[in-house]
């Protein structure tokens, strides 16, 4: 899947702010971009970077 072409989401965490990033699921990985600059592209992160992340972030929130 292109990730122009992907379902982008919000942040459950985000409420109605619209500083946050937007998130999308690609096969193989993960695209992020910028709510407020949807137009400047995305970063798009290999399944086992995202993951990484993920895991680090739940880790700091406990």
């Amino acid at each position: 899947m292109r990730p122009h072409a992907a379902n982008w989401h919000k942040s459950s965490y985000s409420g109605t702010s619209s500083d946050c990033v937007e998130v999308a699921d690609l096969v193989g990985g993960t695209a992020v971009r910028d709510t407020k600059h949807r137009d400047l592209g995305m970063l798009v992160f290999p399944a086992s970077e995202w993951q990484t992340f993920l895991n680090s972030a739940r880790n700091d929130l406990c």
